[in-house]
């Protein structure tokens, strides 16, 4: 019995998975690939958290607060972290406080796929939620799949090292019957978090202190059920996380420590369920209810912070997929959200949120040309206890993919997108007690890109596989949300001010080689070049310059190299000099940096249990940087992972 049905599926596990894909939907050829890292390749990685792995990918930059318990989100192509939506099989997480998902709460132990689109999927059959975006993130679990005659895996992970840290975690699969297959995931993360760093003052580093406050405790429970039926296929799915860490804060001023705290109870229950009632109509639901519960508390700030805050929402969908023709696809979506928010705050307003979308989309498939357009209605109303609410906002927003293949014997692909979106104020910036601004406008993304694509296998080759993809990109995001001060400085207001130009280039290869019969060499790499300005006040001194953190040259190396049974993993990001202010000077600039990460693998089956043996060193080269000025990274460190499959 083995969990590796992902990685190397047999003849067995083919059948079984051949019965799954005949009830799937009928798909249509992708008209904007996405990037993936699944199976074998996901696993080498050894990454802590799904933000660990997604710095893989082109054309985006992960903010992290430093260490394993800090604050981990991620920002595509520039146009800012609440531009990205998150999916979790299927049915995105929300956060209506402050539009920020924390990607380091979501473990890779259970995780099967990361995709990243820009733009949206190409799929009609998705719910209304999936056009809402600028940029979408799909994580997939891990599902039950059997062979004739298994009944149930069992995998085992512990992972120890560096910080204190001790993080085992369990997968149990179960086949109830012959269409029902049930997983529970549970996972504990415990470390101090403590590791040393340098303080930097102008003339160089001159302090080596140890950062501190750095501790987590948390757990996270998955259970799921996953089932066939005639013509199509249900899940369902039941999440849990409880934390409590430390806040290190910023390191200034010789102020190495802080005692800030937050807890943090994250709770979802979500279902789907999808059917082809005809060879021409198919039908998607999906639901969803989530209860999220954070506690900080700052005690030695000058105004005491002690706030809890409680978020409720529920969501559902009702996506439709008609085939008019073998060539033409209509879709139409309507999806029901509602959000609601209370705090211990004086004076809080108490917002609630009701959101309707309604996604007409069409898409046309040829031998060698693909197109797909799609419109969105967004329709929003809210109320509060106290204070003004944000006034009713009706917004439709359009979308237009094309790929093209001009050499039918030559895989070269011609790709390209425009679409039109935006994202909607928080609660915090709405409503946000001293800061809030009820009479926000949305914060608009619009999107040109244009790119190729070449990919090709050489079957009974030394070169297996060889795949390019270079994409040229212009984006204006307007109505910039930003806080600027009022009368006092612990009085800020919410302001639409900004307009920012971003100009980038991704390119993306991989190739695969197998040298011997049993050695195989595996690479991918990624480079991004991106101007991304500020053009919102010519008065400004920091107009037409470079906004705060984003690099002008970024990318990333993955090699690997598979001998019997020894896997050998290196991978290398590299982040080009930024700015942390919005005037670029000398004052605010922070260098490059880099980070090398190896991993070395041994796998040994024992009887019916396949076991995997991993020794990790990241930051080999033990760099100092910060990712965000004044809360430095871990410099070298270690990893130690033993995993068994029964």
């Amino acid at each position: 019995m083995s969990l590796k049905a992902q990685q190397q599926p047999d003849s067995s596990r083919t059948k079984d998975l051949r019965e799954v894909s005949v009830t799937a939907p009928r798909s249509n050829r992708e008209v904007s690939p996405g990037q993936q890292l699944k199976g074998a390749e996901l696993q080498r990685l050894n990454s802590q958290s799904v933000a660990d792995a997604l710095r893989y990918f082109s054309g985006i930059q992960i903010k992290d607060y430093g260490g394993i318990g800090g604050l981990k989100t991620v920002d595509v192509r520039s146009m800012g972290s609440n531009h990205t939506g998150v999916f979790y099989d299927g049915i995105q997480l929300g956060n209506a406080q402050n539009g920020v998902i924390d990607l380091g709460r979501f473990s890779l132990d259970n995780m099967e796929e990361i995709a990243l689109y820009n733009g949206q999927k190409s799929n009609i059959l998705q719910p209304a939620k999936d056009y809402s975006s600028a940029a979408a993130i799909y994580l997939t679990s891990l599902k039950p799949r059997f062979a004739e005659g298994e009944q149930r895996h069992v995998k085992g992970t512990v992972k120890t090292g560096s910080f204190g840290l001790f993080n085992p975690s369990l997968l149990w699969q179960e086949k109830i019957s012959r269409r029902v297959g049930a997983s529970l995931s549970a996972e504990w993360v415990n470390a101090n978090g403590q590791y040393k760093f340098r303080y930097q003052k102008q003339k160089g580093y001159d302090t080596t202190a140890v950062r501190k406050n750095t501790d987590i405790n948390a757990i996270r429970l998955e259970g799921a059920l996953h089932g066939v039926i005639n013509g199509g296929e249900w899940n369902g799915k039941v999440y849990f996380y409880d934390s409590e860490r430390g806040l290190p804060g910023f390191v200034v001023n010789n102020v190495f420590g802080h005692i800030d705290r937050q807890w943090d109870r994250n709770f979802f229950v979500q279902s789907s369920w999808r059917k082809d009632f005809s060879p021409r109509y198919t039908l998607l639901l999906n639901g969803k209810y989530a209860y999220d519960y954070t506690h900080y508390l700052a005690p030695d700030t000058v105004r005491y912070v002690d706030n809890r805050y409680h978020q409720q929402e529920a969501y559902f969908s009702a996506a439709n997929q008609f085939v008019l023709t073998n060539w033409w696809h209509l879709g139409l979506s309507g999806d029901f959200q509602w959000n609601k928010m209370t705090a211990d705050m004086t004076n809080f307003s108490y917002p609630q949120r009701f959101t309707t979308l309604v996604a007409l989309a069409s898409s046309v498939n040829f031998k060698r040309f693909s197109a797909q357009a799609s419109l969105l209605n967004t329709i929003m109303n809210e109320e509060t206890k106290k204070n003004a609410a944000a006034p009713f906002k009706r917004e439709l927003t359009p979308a237009v993919f094309v790929s093209w293949q001009p050499f039918g014997s030559v895989p070269f692909t011609w790709r390209s997108f425009y679409k039109r979106i935006f994202r909607m104020p928080t609660f915090n910036d709405l409503y946000y007690t001293d800061l809030g601004n009820s009479n926000l406008k949305p914060e608009y993304t619009t999107q040109y890109n244009t790119g190729l694509t070449f990919n090709h296998t050489f079957p009974g080759q030394t070169l297996q596989e060889l795949g390019l993809e270079t994409d040229a990109y212009y984006i204006e995001v307007t109505d910039k949300i930003v806080a600027v001060p009022a009368a006092s400085q612990f009085r800020w207001t919410m302001m639409n001010l900004g307009f920012v130009k971003i100009k980038g280039v991704d390119v993306k290869a991989k190739a695969v080689w197998k040298v011997l019969d049993d050695l195989l060499l595996s690479t991918r790499a990624t480079y991004t070049f991106q101007e991304a300005r500020d053009f919102t006040d010519k008065s400004e001194l920091f107009y037409g310059d470079q906004i705060p953190y984003i690099p002008k040259h970024s990318g990333s190396l993955i090699f690997g190299a598979d001998y019997g049974a020894w896997d050998l993993n290196y991978s290398f990001i590299y982040t080009g000099e930024r700015y942390n202010a919005k005037k670029n000077n000398p004052e605010n600039y922070m260098q490059p940096w880099y980070t090398s990460d190896i991993t070395l693998t041994y796998n040994r089956r024992v009887r019916q249990a396949k076991w995997r043996l991993s020794a990790q060193v990241n930051n080999l080269f033990n760099q100092y940087y910060d990712v965000v000025l004044s809360y430095p990274m871990p410099g070298r460190n270690f990893k130690f992972i033993v995993s068994v499959n029964i």
